[in-house]
């Protein structure tokens, strides 16, 4: 199933793409009328996306019975239960996870072309954090490129959703605890236009390269979710990155160094994994670094990953 959040009438609301990506239902709506025929009480996870998944299985079990009820392969859009997917603005799926954890230098080819020394033999992952609350950005939504920005960079990445609370999770169970599974443009700032230091300290520069992932915008996330029963291997996915129709990037999945469930092992050992959670498991070589060539106002960004979409997002100049 395709999870999205969108929204109609000036509402959010959560949804399931159906009819070959042509309709959304409202399951909200879905389920309200359901209730109605069923004489029972509403359910109140329908709400957001972040508290449908902390409803864990229940949630899901129902969404998908309302989603057989409505799509009998005739669904049409009578706007109020079911909406042509044209006729919605299309949100980030999980618009407010609780936490973004993503992985830098995750695959062979990235590390090989990337400027720093990471060496692709390590025991594990090496993972970073991206403050949700202003990196987020839905599909159609602009990449702002600030006045504090020389060199922003693309990174298509698969992005994990969490479905269950994890923590010591080893990996042979780990994608038990998976939700599903989108797309990220983890983008980077690779020349922060900040005020030089006089002198370098030890570290400073991996700070300015961690900085360089948190500006507002830089979390591009979509176009929606699909449910980790539909994607039983997520080692199997093809990655592509287009700017402006070029491709930039491609490379599949099962190149990753640490695999998704090693990471979610990797990572549950040192903090709890909570549903909504999004887990970005690192970029293919092809980004902008590699070439010297960065994006600009006006472009057009897409990433493409087999059996989920397609993210677009335009970049655009901002004034601060």
């Amino acid at each position: 199933m395709k999870l999205t959040t969108f929204t109609h009438d000036r509402q959010q609301k959560i949804g399931a793409v159906i009819a070959d990506e042509s309709l959304v239902v409202d399951l909200e709506a879905a389920d309200r009328r359901a209730a109605r025929r069923e004489k029972r009480e509403r359910a109140d996870f329908f709400g957001d996306m972040l508290g449908f998944f902390d409803a864990g299985g229940k949630a899901l079990r129902l969404a998908k019975q309302l989603v057989r009820e409505v799509d009998d392969g005739k669904a049409k859009a009578d706007g109020r239960i079911t909406h042509r997917l044209r006729s919605v603005r299309i949100g980030a799926p999980m618009p407010n996870p609780r936490k973004i954890f993503c992985l830098a230098g995750n695959f062979a080819d990235h590390v090989a072309e990337s400027v720093a020394k990471l060496g692709v033999k390590r025991p594990t992952p090496r993972v970073f954090m991206k403050p949700p609350s202003n990196t987020v950005i839905a599909p159609g939504s602009p990449i702002l490129l600030p006045p504090v920005t020389n060199a922003i960079d693309w990174e298509g990445e698969l992005a994990v959703v969490m479905g269950r609370k994890a923590k010591g999770v080893k990996a042979k169970q780990a994608l038990r605890y998976v939700g599903g599974y989108t797309i990220m443009n983890d983008v980077s700032e690779r020349k922060l236009n900040l005020k030089r230091r006089k002198a370098y300290a030890a570290f400073d520069e991996f700070f300015d390269w961690l900085n360089g992932k948190w500006l507002d915008s830089f979390a591009p996330q979509g176009p929606w979710i699909v449910t980790s029963d539909e994607i039983r291997d997520p080692q199997t996915l093809d990655i592509s990155t287009y700017v402006n129709g070029d491709r930039k990037q491609h490379n599949n999945t099962r190149q990753m160094l640490s695999t998704v469930a090693r990471t979610i092992e990797y990572i549950s050992e040192i903090i709890t994994l909570e549903p909504g959670d999004l887990i970005s498991t690192g970029t293919i070589s092809g980004v902008g670094a590699a070439s010297g060539t960065f994006m600009k106002p006006g472009d057009k960004v897409e990433i493409r990953i087999s059996r989920i979409g397609s993210l677009k997002n335009p970049v655009r100049k901002s004034a601060k």
